[in-house]
């Protein structure tokens, strides 16, 4: 099976069956048993194919001809990998592109749709000029409508546009090196790091963080500067009472325990028992011995005299779609109200925990005005156009 039918399958699973993208890619090139670069190529093609989809779909009706939903579905998958090959993959000549993208429908959707195949991804790869740039910007990007209204009410037109285009982007890799363990790991790539976090490393090369023995001993944990940024807007020290709500999967708690430097007492909350066992197994990979995770829901937590609370609630997530290409496909308008309505709740609980001369901090990794300003004001939105990490808005409530 080649990166073509590996990208495929993925795409397939997520429209077809809901899966998520980034957990049915790895289970698919193993499956497969891809090779390094082929790996690559189909992660590619898989994740830039349910990113773009919306751009894809009015390529083969505008420029094919061919309403996608009319077509069976094996065949519309097809397609959408072989047009993402063609308008944004600069890398593969548009005639080889055609060539394979005809065999793979043939090979999923039959002889009989190669013609048809070949007469579709003809006409795209002889796209005209301009035809991408004359999309409106919500079909050029590949966003849902509503989206793109909530950036452009939130930053204006141009820093809307900006931040959709930044977000069809790779994320930047990132780890955060985990003082609790010693010194930084030589990871044998080249890196660099950031003035201002310490504890960060940015990856110039590819690197399989999650099979890496760094990450097997809890020397590194994947995590994006934006991220590092909340853990430090929090401010905890040595031998202070801090709270984390919402703390699964646990790389900010780990965080936290580290600017602690182990010391104090950090208490995890986590409502669902499953993910508080992943926080449970990451802390003890981090060598965090100062933490304990509580099984309950944010409204539900007793108690207080906190010097430091954390709450980072549920949220939309839109500030970290590059990571999640699915997630802008799953998301509707009304979530957002309902989201920022559970935020607020929780956040009031919190501020009822906290000493009268404590810090709490709120944080969303998304970047609509109702789950960010609408919750808590004043705050900062970390922009992924100007820090080339994920969006972040981040408040001291």
């Amino acid at each position: 099976m080649n990166a073509r039918r590996v990208a495929w399958e993925v795409v397939r699973r997520t429209f077809d069956r809901g899966a998520y993208t980034d957990r049915a890619f790895p289970a698919e090139a193993q499956r497969a048993g891809l090779d390094t670069r082929e790996r690559r190529q189909a992660m590619r093609l898989a994740y830039g194919t349910v990113q773009r989809l919306r751009t894809l779909d009015a390529a083969i009706e505008d420029l094919g001809g061919r309403p996608p939903m009319r077509l069976q579905a094996p065949l519309r998958h097809a397609l959408r990998v072989s047009a993402y090959e063609l308008l944004f993959d600069s890398g593969v000549p548009a005639r080889a592109a055609v060539s394979e993208g005809v065999e793979l429908a043939r090979a999923v959707a039959g002889e009989r749709v190669s013609g048809l195949a070949n007469a579709v991804l003809r006409r795209i790869a002889e796209a005209p000029d301009g035809w991408l740039g004359a999309l409106p910007v919500a079909v050029r990007l590949s966003y849902p409508d509503w989206v793109i209204e909530e950036w452009v009410d939130l930053l204006g037109a141009a820093d809307a546009e900006q931040l959709g285009e930044a977000q069809n982007r790779p994320s930047e890799p990132a780890v955060r090196v985990n003082t609790l363990r010693g010194e930084v790991p030589d990871l044998g790539i080249r890196t660099h790091g950031d003035p201002d976090l310490p504890e960060a490393l940015v990856l110039d090369e590819p690197f399989d963080v999650l099979g890496s023995p760094a990450f097997r001993d809890g020397l590194i944990w994947p995590q994006s500067r934006s991220s590092m940024h909340v853990g430090r807007a929090v401010a905890a020290e040595p031998g202070m009472r801090v709270l984390d709500l919402c703390a699964a999967p646990g790389g900010k708690s780990g965080h936290l325990a580290a600017l602690m430097e182990d010391r104090g007492q950090l208490v995890c909350v986590e409502r669902h028992r499953g993910r508080a066992a992943e926080l449970e197994r990451t802390l003890r990979r981090l060598g965090v011995t100062c933490a304990r995770v509580e099984v309950a829901d944010v409204l539900d937590v007793a108690g207080g005299g906190y010097d430091r609370i954390l709450l980072d609630p549920p949220c939309s997530g839109l500030g970290v779609l590059s990571g999640r290409p699915d997630a802008r496909w799953r998301r509707q308008a009304a979530d957002v109200t309902e989201l920022a309505g559970i935020q607020r709740a929780m956040l009031e609980h919190a501020r009822s925990l906290l000493e009268p001369d404590g810090r709490l901090v709120y944080s969303v990794c998304t970047l609509t005005r109702a789950e960010g300003e609408g919750v808590v004001a004043p705050g900062q939105m970390l922009l992924p156009q100007a820090t080339g990490s994920d969006g972040f808005y981040v408040a001291v409530a």
